[in-house]
């Protein structure tokens, strides 16, 4: 089976909290941030690239989160001029709904969607912290926690956790209000644990997960979230190895309030939605591999 591009693009999207700058749009907000309304866009740019290797927009919404994934490559949306387009965004939909516990996946072009539950992800984070502690690996062994506060270094606007061959570092503003503080938090500890479920492998969620809980609990938001893997050796709070296995940062925009081609994408994945078939996590997954 052929990996597809959304299938990857989905995976390093998961992989990031949003990144936070506040852009003002001229005569395009409807909504303000004081009714739980947000809008922001994630560039994830690999090995210091200036070209970004996913792309994505979430709109917080009436106490849920529409994830919309790009899946257009750089070349056609220079084609295309239609990057601010409803269009622009063409890839999978992924709904956090954490009223009714779910996460609701939904595949525009096949008109398939799955739901997975809040207990089945909670499930998970358990399972996985038990087997990670058990590893071998330095790394694996440290990321199942719970114990990384002497990894954690902290400065008014930034973060870093450094361990075993890897550092985080997160850069960080004062959020709108501690409820968009916490809702943004809860959103991106489902993402980061359902990327688990259906992308295993790779540094386990736990170290994010502890993040989130320390820069919400201060009522920030981050601006900026960078990973970098060494491969050969631990990783100093001095400084980094000169040579990097991996470096991963993820940039985001964000704006306090909805723009009225937001509205009108929300109400095409609500209808997208009500016509799609509902099928299993594992007929829906098999199919996308294809």
């Amino acid at each position: 089976m052929v990996t597809t591009q959304s299938h990857w693009a989905r995976l390093l999207i998961g992989t990031f909290c949003p990144v936070f700058v506040f852009l003002f749009s001229l005569g395009q907000a409807v909504f303000a941030n004081e009714n739980g309304f947000l809008r922001v866009e994630t560039d994830v740019f690999a090995d210091r690239d200036d070209v970004p290797i996913a792309h994505s927009l979430t709109l917080f919404s009436s106490e849920v989160a529409w994830d919309f994934l790009d899946t257009t490559t750089t070349e056609q949306k220079k084609s295309e001029s239609e990057s601010d387009h409803t269009k622009a965004f063409n890839g999978e939909i992924v709904l956090h709904d954490p009223t009714r516990e779910r996460i609701l996946l939904i595949d525009p072009l096949r008109q398939v969607k799955t739901s997975i539950d809040s207990i089945q992800l909670e499930r998970l984070r358990v399972s996985l912290s038990k087997w990670v502690r058990t590893s071998d690996d330095k790394l694996l062994c440290w990321a199942g926690g719970p114990h990384f506060e002497n990894g954690i270094s902290e400065s008014d606007d930034a973060i870093e956790l450094v361990g075993p061959r890897v550092q985080y570092r997160i850069e960080t503003t004062d959020a709108p209000s501690p409820e968009i503080a916490g809702q943004y938090r809860q959103f991106a500890d489902t993402a980061l644990l359902l990327r688990a479920l259906l992308h295993p492998g790779g540094i386990p969620p736990f170290p994010r997960l502890a993040l989130n809980k320390r820069i919400a609990s201060e009522a920030k938001l981050p601006t900026s979230v960078t990973l970098q893997i060494d491969s050969r050796g631990s990783l100093v709070a001095s400084g980094l190895s000169s040579m990097m296995q991996r470096h991963l940062c993820s940039v985001h925009r964000i704006h306090p309030a909805l723009r009225a081609d937001d509205l009108q994408r929300i109400a095409d994945a609500e209808a997208c939605m009500a016509i799609a078939e509902e099928v299993s996590l594992a007929e829906y997954t098999q199919a996308e591999k294809k």
